[in-house]
């Protein structure tokens, strides 16, 4: 089926976040995003993550507030961490986190894995195992169309499946918004089932018993930390 399937369904997979911490988020992401330029009309990756918030339903008063905080007197000074760790039997894990305070968050993501006697990694200790993708989905008419108009426009996908009227397009995650551009000239007003970057695994492990319990156990400790906004890993039977 292909690697565009399997990353389709590992995405969906990838974190239980409850609404609110998913509102959160948001507002942390959509904060950034503004910091210097709160225009909608000029700023193309704010508008990109409002219309991913919109479509995730987060209350347009979340969204208003982000922006106008960035307009402010907003301080903050939030950072993107990634951290690589090794969960039970040859299960890994890659923690997205989005923070204030980078000493009080990997206190609490090294927390996570102690408690079930695993240990975070060093950079790229993970990682390698794992392809850094954007990953667009949407229905349309005519693949050959999409794929010609995105190679005129010096866009590669690492590779495209097209199956009951549905385009699936794995990215380089620099080309994310000029891709976006071609696709929205041909289709106007697409609406994305999926758009997602992040890192999904080249080889899924199965865990059973025990094994399968301290996992689950783990991903719960790690999704209950504030600041952790995505969780990525290669158990396929979770």
């Amino acid at each position: 089926m292909g690697r565009a399937y399997e990353v389709r369904k590992a995405s969906i997979q990838k974190t239980g976040a409850a609404r609110g911490k998913i509102y959160t988020n948001f507002a942390k992401e959509i904060y950034l995003a503004a910091k210097g330029n709160p225009d909608l009309d000029t700023n193309v990756k704010l508008k990109r993550i409002v219309e991913k918030a919109k479509k995730q339903e987060v209350p347009q008063d979340i969204i208003k507030r982000a922006i106008d905080k960035a307009k402010g007197a907003g301080t903050e000074d939030y950072q993107t961490i990634i951290y690589e760790g090794f969960g039970p039997g040859a299960s890994t894990l890659i923690i997205k986190t989005l923070t204030d305070n980078v000493n009080r968050t990997v206190g609490e993501v090294r927390a996570a894995f102690n408690k079930v006697h695993k240990s975070l990694g060093v950079n790229n200790s993970v990682s390698y195992n794992y392809d850094y993708l954007n990953v667009l989905s949407f229905s349309c008419n005519d693949e050959e169309i999409i794929l010609m108009a995105l190679l005129d426009s010096g866009i590669e996908p690492n590779e495209e499946i097209y199956e009951d009227g549905i385009m699936t397009l794995s990215l380089n995650p620099t080309d994310q918004h000029k891709a976006k551009d071609v696709i929205e000239k041909i289709i106007p007003n697409v609406d994305y089932d999926l758009d997602e970057i992040g890192w999904f695994p080249k080889e899924k492990v199965e865990l059973l018993g025990e094994e399968k319990e301290l996992f689950e156990r783990l991903y719960n400790l790690l999704d209950q930390i504030d600041d952790v906004s995505e969780i990525y890993h290669n158990v396929k039977n979770f």
